[in-house]
């Protein structure tokens, strides 16, 4: 990969971690602790959904995140036509010995 494309590359890793990181901050910290008091105003099976959030919402937001993180490096690693280490074994024959 050239300089550039690697740069290029980064960059936008480096953004998409950020912006599910602030994602995941809003979420846990946001909605967990600091908008519990008007969240709790609404009802979520029965309980409070800052209650919810805090306890169990921010767990599932945190595996889908890791979902979307999967996908979002699939699509830029086809954008900069990245091969996985996988493919290049089976194209050589998957033998290393």
């Amino acid at each position: 990969m050239a300089d550039n494309s690697a740069q290029n590359y980064w960059k936008a890793n480096i953004k998409i971690v950020l912006s599910l990181l602030s994602a995941w901050f809003f979420i846990s910290f946001g909605c967990g602790i600091l908008f519990v008091d008007a969240l709790d105003n609404i009802r979520f099976g029965g309980f409070k959904l800052g209650f919810w959030i805090a306890q169990q919402g921010s767990i599932f937001v945190f595996v889908g995140l890791i979902f979307a993180y999967i996908h979002l490096m699939d699509k830029l690693d086809d954008k900069f036509k990245l091969e996985s280490s996988n493919a290049s074994d089976t194209e050589t024959g998957g033998d290393s010995e």
